[in-house]
């Protein structure tokens, strides 16, 4: 190639990046056929090839006689930026890239440049065809609701309700305000002369004793009133407590463990074995030297056995301080054919 020929390409490439910058002096004006010359085009900025690109602050013009009002606070904005150089041979596969990250807290606030390839890279890459490239940007922002954005959202009409919750109008909540309030009740439960007004349907739907009673042949079925025997007024109205709730607060008091022994019992006869198994927790749990004993007959009368094995470890391990206590002597009195498994646990102890 020629000097001439040399020169000629050069100003072709130059050409081809004018937007990156030319090599020459500013563009001259020349007269056109009609004899004008032409309107004058903006001076470029002059940016030697290779050099990284990156955006121009610019002012905002406030009018004439307004105060400048202080803009609104306004969140970080993150952005990032990725530029691509794209290959226009089919021949070559080039595809050089560049990206920056930066969060911008102003308005007029610039990034860090971004630098794709240098000049000679570019030209020895082969991604310049008919004297162009393509550079593929690409901008990605991620805003953040500031706070005071937040505070101000409007509120919500007087007349749009609140999402529903649920919160308080469980089934058990409205069913054991209609046993405390006895509104409906078509029967009378008589405890040791202690009335409890109830409802035949709910009683029956928990108890299959109660269905017996209240819905069966027995002469209950057509009396407003029925005795309850051989229970405490006290544990009874726990009982009838859970059959309408599902639950027993009185299991979390301080005297927890007698009242689980006397509910298990009650819950044994009526048929609950929700409540009975509940109370069988509860006694497991509550195990001790006192009380080892006086369990251990319970769970052997109403058929506990998870209850029975722990209370014959804890007598088994303290057999000298549970034999001192009077529930030992009720235990011996009311299961006697229990002394077997207490023996056979503590031989399993000392072999």
């Amino acid at each position: 190639m020629g000097p001439e020929a040399a020169r000629e390409t050069k100003g072709s490439l130059a050409a081809a990046f004018g937007f990156l910058g030319t090599s020459g002096g500013e563009p001259r004006a020349s007269h056109g056929e009609d004899g004008l010359p032409p309107v004058q085009a903006p001076p470029r900025r002059r940016l030697p090839l290779g050099a990284p690109l990156h955006r121009q602050p610019h002012r905002r013009l406030q009018p004439l006689g307004r105060p400048q009002a202080r803009p609104p606070r306004r969140a970080d904005v993150k952005a990032a930026l990725r530029c691509r150089l794209i290959s226009n041979s089919a021949t070559t596969s080039a595809a050089v890239d560049g990206h920056v990250s930066h969060a911008f807290k102003r308005a007029g606030e610039s990034s860090a440049w971004v630098l794709i390839l240098r000049r000679s890279a570019l030209e020895a890459s082969g991604a310049i065809v008919d004297d162009a490239f393509t550079v593929e940007c690409t901008i990605t922002v991620i805003t953040e609701i500031p706070d005071n954005v937040a505070a101000a959202a409007p509120a919500a009409p007087a007349n749009v309700l609140p999402p529903f919750s649920g919160r308080g109008l469980s089934l058990s909540h409205h069913l054991g305000e209609l046993l405390r309030r006895g509104t409906g009740a078509d029967v009378t439960l008589v405890v040791s002369g202690k009335c409890f007004p109830a409802h035949r349907a709910i009683l029956a739907s928990r108890s299959p004793v109660f269905m017996a009673s209240l819905f069966g042949d027995m002469k209950e079925k057509s009396s407003r009133s029925v005795e309850i025997r051989d229970i405490e007024p006290q544990v009874f109205g726990a009982m009838l407590g859970f059959i309408y709730t599902d639950s027993v607060p009185e299991l979390d008091q301080q005297d927890g463990v007698v009242v689980a022994q006397h509910l298990l019992a009650a819950a044994d006869m009526c048929g609950l074995d929700g409540l009975k198994i509940m109370c069988e927790e509860k006694l497991i749990a509550g195990a001790t030297v006192e009380t080892a004993a006086t369990t251990l007959a319970l769970a052997e009368q109403h058929g506990c056995p998870r209850l029975k094995a722990r209370c014959v470890e804890v007598v088994a391990a303290n057999l000298d301080a549970v034999m001192a206590t009077e529930g030992y002597k009720h235990l011996m009195a009311s299961s006697p054919l229990v002394m077997n498994d207490l023996l056979r646990a503590v031989r399993g102890r000392k072999s």
